[in-house]
Parts: C-alpha cells; sequence; structure tokens
C-alpha cells in the first residue's frame, strides 16, 4: 500500500471525507487531478500499477485505454460528450472496467474492477452463440440436398471456411478407390483416387469409425500428395482426422488442414469438429442410402411400366397409360404385347386391371405380367391359359383379383384374324370401316378370386383400317361433368370412338384419351389403360381411282 504523506489540500479533503476506510478499499481506486497527475492510490490500486506512486504521470503508471478514459473525464470533454462512463480494457492477462467519479477540486478517483471473469464468459457464450448458429446452419444446408455429392460438397465447403483452411472428405470406397471432396482456396472439386489410407495415421481407423487420433499426434510433413489440396497455400501447420459417422456404418472420413502461419487445433476445436463431423455424417449416410433405393426403385418400376407398342407382324399395336396419381408412374392397369415367332404366328396382346392402386397393385401386376410371360406356350387355348393364371393368383399370398382381356392377332393377306377373351373385363369394342361401332361377344369371371374360372372366346377379323379398341374401367368410370360427377359411360366412349374411322392406331388412343381427360378436367380419376389394334391400311388400289373408301392392297 502506498503511503499519503504529504497529499495536497485537495486530496486532504477527499482523505478527510472518506477516512481511512478508502485505503482498505476491496477494489483498486486513484485519485488523478485534471492534470493526469496521480494525486493518490490505496493498496489495491498500488499492487496493481506499481508506478501509480503520488506525483507519477498517469500515462507513465497505466495503461493506455485509461489514460484515454481519463483524458475524456475533463470538464471540457464532459461539456463536448456528456458525461462519462466506465472504461474497458486489459492489462497484462487480465481485463479491467474504470469507473470514473468526480471528486474535489476537478479530480477524479477511478475505481477499478477486475472483469476477466466476465470478459472470458462473455468470450466462451459469444462462441458458444456462433458455434450453435454455424451448426444450425449446417445442419440446414446438409438436409437440404439427398444427393451425395451436393453433400460432400457442403461438408468440406463449411468445414475450410469454420473449422481449417482446406479440408478433404473421404468417402468409402471399392477397394483402394475413394470418391474425394477437397475444398480450398473457396473452391471445391470432386475426384476418385486409388489412395492407401494408412498413409494419414489415423485415417485407416476414422473410415471404420474408430475414435479420432489427437492433431498432435499426426505429422503434416507425413502427408501424402493427395491429403494437400493444390490451391492450400503455405506449408501445412497441423492435421486433424475426425470420421464422419452414419446411420450404423461409417458414412466416410474428414481431413482438416491448417497453414503452419495459423493456430493449431486445440482440443476446444477438435471436439467441434467431432460434433460437426456427426452431423455430416448423418446427412450423408441419409443421401447415400436415398440413392441407393431410388436405384433400386428405378430398376423395379422399369420392369413395371407398360412397354412402347409397335407394329407387329403388320399390325399396328398402340397403348395409352396414366396412373391414378401424378406421383406415381404404376398402378393397377397394364397391357402388354408378346409378338408371335413369325408372320404366321400369332400375337397375344393382353391388357388388365388389377383391384387397387398404388404399390401394392402394382406388385401384383408385375407377377401377372410374369406368369402369362410363362404361360406364352399355351396362348393357343385361352382357356386354359386363364385358369392357368388363376390358379396361380390364388395359391399366391396376395388378396387381390384382377380382369382381364386376350387378344391373339394374326393377319392373313388383307384381314387381321382376333381371337378375343374377357375374364371379367369390359368387352373390347370393334370400329369398323364405316364408324360402326361393335362390342365383342366375350365374357368370363375375373381371375384370382374364384377356384373355377368360365370365359367365353370370340372371334373377329378386322378390314384394313378397323380397330379393336381394349380399354380398362377407369375409361368409361372417369368421373367429370360440370359437377364432376357424373361417369363418362360406354355411349361417350362409343361416339367418341366412332369419331376415329380411318385413324391409325396411335391416333386412336391419342384421341380416346384425350376425350376422357377432357371430361374429368382436375378431377381425380382411377387408372387409365388403352390398346387399339388395328389393320393397317396400305396402298389404294389404282383400278379404283385410288380415293374409294375400303379399297386397299393387302
Amino acid at each position: 500500500m502506498e503511503s499519503c504523506e504529504g497529499p495536497p489540500r485537495s486530496a486532504q479533503g477527499l482523505m478527510s471525507s472518506v477516512g481511512a476506510s478508502w485505503l482498505r478499499a476491496p477494489y483498486p481506486a486513484m485519485v488523478v487531478d485534471t492534470a493526469g497527475t496521480v494525486v493518490e492510490a490505496n493498496a489495491r490500486a498500488a499492487a496493481l500499477f506499481p508506478g501509480a506512486v503520488r506525483g507519477a504521470r498517469l500515462a507513465d503508471a497505466a495503461p493506455d485505454w485509461l489514460v484515454r478514459g481519463h483524458r475524456s473525464t475533463g470538464p471540457g470533454a464532459a461539456r463536448r460528450a456528456g458525461p462519462a462512463g466506465p472504461v474497458r480494457g486489459r492489462h497484462g492477462t487480465r481485463t479491467l472496467e474504470a469507473h470514473p467519479t468526480p471528486g474535489e477540486g476537478g479530480h477524479t478517483v477511478w475505481w477499478l474492477v477486475d472483469d476477466t471473469d466476465r470478459s472470458q464468459a462473455q468470450a466462451a457464450l459469444r462462441s458458444e452463440q456462433e458455434r450453435t448458429a454455424f451448426l444450425a446452419d449446417a445442419s440446414s444446408r446438409l438436409l437440404a440436398s439427398l444427393n451425395t455429392e451436393r453433400c460432400m460438397e457442403v461438408t468440406v465447403g463449411m468445414a475450410a471456411e469454420h473449422l481449417a483452411d482446406a479440408a478433404v472428405l473421404v468417402a468409402p470406397g471399392a477397394g483402394r478407390r475413394h470418391p474425394l471432396a477437397v475444398a480450398a482456396g473457396g473452391t471445391v472439386t470432386h475426384r476418385t483416387a486409388r489412395i492407401d489410407p494408412s498413409a494419414v495415421p489415423g485415417l485407416a481407423e476414422a473410415l471404420q469409425g474408430f475414435p479420432p487420433v489427437p492433431s498432435r499426434w499426426i505429422d503434416p510433413a507425413a502427408l501424402p500428395d493427395w491429403a494437400v489440396p493444390e490451391a492450400l497455400t503455405g506449408p501445412v501447420g497441423s492435421v486433424a482426422v475426425t470420421p464422419l459417422p452414419g446411420h450404423g456404418v461409417p458414412a466416410g472420413a474428414l481431413i482438416l488442414l491448417r497453414r503452419g502461419d495459423h493456430a493449431a487445433f486445440d482440443a476446444s476445436e477438435e471436439v467441434f469438429a467431432r460434433i460437426f463431423a456427426a452431423r455430416a455424417g448423418i446427412a450423408l449416410s441419409a443421401a447415400r442410402l436415398y440413392t441407393e433405393q431410388s436405384g433400386i426403385t428405378a430398376t423395379l418400376m422399369a420392369e413395371l411400366l407398360p412397354p412402347a407398342l409397335r407394329q407387329v407382324h403388320g399390325v399396328e399395336y398402340a397403348g395409352g397409360y396414366r396412373a391414378s396419381k401424378e406421383t406415381e408412374r404404376v398402378g393397377g392397369d397394364f397391357y402388354d404385347v408378346h409378338p408371335g415367332a413369325g408372320p404366321d404366328d400369332e400375337t397375344l396382346a393382353v391388357l388388365g386391371d388389377v383391384c387397387g392402386k398404388g404399390l401394392q397393385a402394382a406388385v401384383l401386376t408385375g407377377k401377372i405380367r410374369n406368369t402369362l410371360q410363362a404361360l406364352l406356350p399355351l396362348a393357343d387355348d385361352h382357356g386354359r391359359l386363364l385358369c392357368l393364371l388363376n390358379g396361380a393368383l390364388l395359391s399366391s399370398h396376395h388378396t387381390r383379383f384382377a380382369t382381364l382381356v386376350l387378344a391373339s392377332v394374326r393377319r392373313s393377306g388383307g384381314v387381321t384374324h382376333l381371337r378375343l377373351t374377357s375374364a371379367g373385363h369390359p368387352a373390347p369394342l370393334i370400329l369398323r370401316q364405316d364408324g360402326t361401332v361393335e362390342e365383342a361377344d366375350t365374357s368370363g369371371t375375373l381371375v384370382g378370386a374364384l377356384p373355377d374360372l368360365r370365359s367365353t372366346t370370340a372371334h373377329v377379323d378386322l378390314q384394313p383400317g378397323e380397330t379393336c379398341l381394349l380399354y380398362t374401367d377407369g375409361v368409361t368410370e372417369a368421373r367429370g361433368g360440370p359437377l364432376g360427377d357424373v361417369m363418362w359411360g360406354d355411349e361417350r366412349l362409343r361416339d367418341t370412338l366412332a369419331e376415329c374411322a380411318d385413324m391409325p392406331a396411335e391416333a386412336v388412343v391419342e384421341h380416346i384419351q384425350l376425350a376422357a381427360a377432357t371430361w374429368t378436367g382436375d378431377h381425380r380419376q382411377d387408372d387409365v389403360a388403352v390398346m387399339a389394334i388395328t389393320a393397317p391400311r396400305t396402298t389404294h388400289l389404282t383400278a379404283v381411282d385410288g380415293h374409294t373408301r375400303g379399297r386397299y392392297t393387302a
């Protein structure tokens, strides 16, 4: 504690007003006059500022921030900027907050409070808030996409921007070839490389999901070339490797690199990097799982979608299909065409409707199509083929049933012969050259519901230009009209089909679909499948001047 011998009169007045207790105050306190000279300092102030003895200049004894704060407390300064408030600054390893109090004769009493703990707490709070905001931003950006490469880009980009100077993401690979995402200098690149994970300490373990190796155990000089991005300027000063944990299996590993002129990773930063890696690993794992499932779904869906139809052995085939929901590509309606071995062999066309909608109906559709493919050698007997299909569906675990119609088609000369058999399905319609529409005389019971199946087969001949239309009940039961509750019905279908005389098969299908869609408008409808089998026109006979309807070569 500094002695108080011989204080000036003003200080003596102050001392007399506060007494000896001022000297024993628990906080450092100094009295400084308007000229910036220390008038008095108590024991704690003397211990804090050893040079703050009576008569010393404040500028020689105290830090600059306190000197500047004292200058702002003068009478002139007060007039210019208003009453002076506390000032804060560092002194050694401490942070101090100095509160000025006016004394007698224009002196200022500086009360100093050690603010180190509060400053550290505030700094820690700001750091934690920044990390929380960073993790929230990372979660949003990582989960915004289910694309694997995009997730890798976001991961290394954010790591290089907030955690290090550069980042390399090593994804699990087949053999020694691993997909890599590299971020440095504001750019992200992708490549696949044949690497040896054991060349980077801790990387092989991280790729298996083991805890990370402390950064102090990794020698930056020993890194292989592929682990150091070309865009990273300057030598590598420190390296941290952390695993990316996924859903049950590791999603890869993240290598963080800092330049030599930057601080090395400390324990707190390594822990925070692992927290970030956990979020990135989950996002990468979800993206990879989604990609795998999308590939499986696309493969299965390709087998369930109706085929593209074309002319087979001189007969035109065209089909149109639309699932009940725009978000689904497959449903319970289907059609297929199985070409005969040669022009004299029958081609089997099938159009059916499985009870229900959605994925389960699509699965049963696939089963029926595969079973019919296996039963093709028996296609010359529709009744036997349908009985075998009925038995196959009854022996399965499905509780659904189906209706379908079979059409065996063979062209002979200018006439196309059809054998049509319905199994609980709407009878095919025959469009003649003159625009009349007939219904094929066939009927039967549905398949997959009853042990016994009955069916009758109709024999129909098509002249050139005539069409046989197969359709599912989604066409006639499509609801629309002014109130959206009236079915399109059989009569509207017949009238619309009558307008298709002289049209090729593809045009017939498009006309029927357009008319039905116009009727339903925006109202929800069932699955719709339509198939047209048309005996093609060839060349007009020159003997009848090439314009008379119905006169064509075979």
